[in-house]
């Protein structure tokens, strides 16, 4: 590909403009959910963000009133709330929302295949939201999307620009579909540790250090770093959410360290995350909606109870435990200290612990793979468009 289409100096000076009704034609066959003769329904709610595949499926009995046919190789496309970039290829027969376009290429003038990356670029996402009208659910009107106008490649080098961007995406398909795998893999190996035949212990009977993180109103004085429960996740921290702030030194008591436990207690959609904090140098700190776990106990490893919250056994305790009913829920520390923990010979923690050490560390490299596939995916289609 690097051969034949130098990406960093692409010659624009024969491509054309279209109208949108020039490139794709909007399919407008509506029918009645028991009158379709199909088993698939696929509603905006089963479409992801900036994905082009649809891994979600409803049912037609499900939906009532009139619904867009589609059939494979057609595209629904998100016509409400723009910004969500909602754009998907239909691999079946089925029916899918009215609140959707169905768009099939013109293939005289786009190659089907580069249909979807061109839908789910910068510049057509972008002017979706510009040409969208309403409040509270803004859409899009066919009247005036139709007459939108872009610049596209000639047809020959558009089948080009998709070998190399399915290309990456099916590399992508494979990483996620073995990530999943090993997902299934370490959760059978961690809830077997419950299977046995064994004892168990309340968290509070163990010798572990608690305290919960900064509140919004402590003192500042010297630069360190900030992690929001937002921001904690089992396998990693999301750094953007990591924030410079300045601690005073009244509070330098909280600072966490290598090999502390980091528990969410509240927020929305972050109760009862957890994550092992393997930085070893550094001033961090968390916010309060976060719980520091500091095991000292020479009868548990910290990195056993750490993956001992990763299980079913923790999060069925998590959900009885858990308050509120508004979308943002808690835990207090009476309700964690009284988890129950799996009690095993130090030596039997040690190789549960490598052994799910080795499946974390292989899922963390494909995340790398797969982002990287991701950001050299959205590089491209950034640089065409």
């Amino acid at each position: 590909m690097n051969k034949e289409v130098d990406l960093n100096n692409l010659d624009k000076g024969g491509w054309q403009s279209f109208t949108f009704e020039q490139i794709a034609n909007k399919i407008s066959e509506t029918v009645q959910p028991s009158e379709a003769d199909v088993d698939i329904y696929i509603g905006l709610e089963h479409i992801d963000p900036n994905d082009i595949h649809i891994r979600r499926k409803g049912n037609p009995s499900d939906v009532r009133g009139g619904k867009l046919r589609c059939y494979p190789g057609d595209i629904i496309f998100g016509k409400r709330r723009a910004y969500q970039r909602k754009a998907a290829i239909v691999d079946f027969d089925g029916i899918c929302s009215a609140h959707a376009f169905v768009f099939r290429a013109n293939q005289e003038v786009i190659d089907p295949n580069f249909l979807p990356f061109f839908l789910h670029s910068d510049q057509f996402m972008h002017r979706m939201v510009d040409i969208s009208v309403g409040g509270l659910s803004p859409t899009i009107n066919w009247n005036d999307l139709k007459h939108e106008e872009f610049l596209l490649p000639p047809i020959a080098l558009q089948a080009k620009f998709a070998n190399l961007l399915w290309a990456l995406d099916e590399s992508s398909e494979k990483n996620n579909a073995l990530k999943h795998s090993l997902e299934i893999s370490y959760l059978s190996l961690l809830n077997s540790i419950f299977e046995k035949n064994i004892s168990f212990t309340k968290l509070k009977e163990i010798k572990i250090n608690y305290f919960k993180g900064l509140s919004a109103n402590e003192d500042i004085t010297g630069e360190s770093m900030l992690i929001p429960s937002g921001g904690v996740f089992p396998r990693f921290l999301k750094k953007e959410k990591i924030k410079k702030v300045n601690i005073s030194n009244e509070s330098s008591n909280k600072k966490i360290y290598q090999g502390d436990i980091l528990f969410n207690t509240g927020g929305k959609g972050t109760l009862g995350r957890s994550h092992f904090f393997n930085i070893s140098n550094g001033n961090f700190y968390c916010d309060t909606f976060v719980l520091v776990i500091r095991v000292n106990d020479d009868n548990f490893l910290n990195k056993y109870i750490y993956h001992v919250f990763q299980s079913n056994f923790i999060l069925h305790q998590i959900t009885k435990h858990t308050k509120g009913t508004t979308g943002i829920t808690s835990i207090d520390n009476d309700s964690i200290e009284n988890f129950e923990i799996p009690i095993l010979k130090i030596e039997t923690q040690k190789q549960f612990v490598k052994r799910l050490d080795s499946i974390e560390t292989t899922i963390e490299n494909l995340n790398h793979k797969i982002d990287k596939e991701k950001v050299l995916k959205n590089s491209i289609i950034k640089t065409i468009f």
